[in-house]
């Protein structure tokens, strides 16, 4: 692990801006720690030169002519997912943000970040870390919140608990018996056991047997 450690990490700049790229390729081979391996003007050459490369992490612009960042970032990473891939933006869209993110990205910074903090991200990256700036951070955690309580609203109502009488009539009926065949089993009257059956499937909010016995075994009601 110490040797592992020592290694530079390698690194390949993506942006099809060439004078911020030499400038990010300046600020980030004076760290005794990085060395910029290559440098790609679009999406595309990204995943041509990630193929041949091979970097520890590619510091990816997000808006480019042709294949974007988006796009490139989802190809590199079915092909290379060890790969750690950090966009950059000028525009902290949230949209974009979730997009990223969903594409396999582990962070996203915006251009107008300083240079000591975009090196501590980076590194934060390397470590498994998600490079976000504290005010991304929130906005993530917020959208985790929001999907969580989507997600709580979903869950399926309460159902009243059925009797001790109505779980026998319904399991008797998942395996196929009829009203009759269940009046006979359980000795009770025909009619008691259509009366039980409706106040099954009225309990249940369910339309047929079937449903109800379906809805019964998944919730561990039988």
């Amino acid at each position: 692990m110490a040797e592992s450690r020592l290694k530079p990490i390698r690194i390949l700049l993506v942006d099809d801006h060439a004078l911020f790229r030499e400038g990010l390729a300046g600020i980030l081979s004076a760290q005794p720690d990085i060395v910029v391996i290559g440098e790609a003007n679009d999406g595309l050459e990204a995943v041509v030169m990630a193929r041949e490369l091979r970097p520890d992490l590619i510091l990816m612009d997000i808006q480019m002519r042709g294949c974007d960042g988006l796009e490139a970032t989802q190809l590199i990473k079915k092909e290379l997912p060890e790969t750690v891939i950090v966009m950059l933006t000028v525009r902290d869209e949230e949209d974009k943000l979730f997009e990223a993110i969903k594409s396999g990205a582990q962070g996203y910074l915006l251009k107008s970040i300083r240079s000591s903090q975009m090196i501590d991200l980076l590194h934060a990256a390397m470590r498994g870390e998600a490079a976000l700036s504290p005010l991304l951070a929130g906005r993530m955690l917020e959208e985790f919140r929001r999907l969580s309580n989507q997600q709580n609203d979903l869950q399926p109502a309460p159902v009243e608990p059925l009797t001790q009488r109505e779980q026998e009539v319904l399991s008797l009926a998942a395996v196929g018996l009829s009203d009759k065949e269940i009046s006979a089993k359980l000795s009770i009257s025909l009619f008691t056991a259509k009366s039980h059956m409706r106040n099954i499937l009225a309990k249940l909010q369910v339309n047929s047997r079937r449903e109800a016995a379906w809805l019964a075994k998944n919730r561990g009601m039988l």
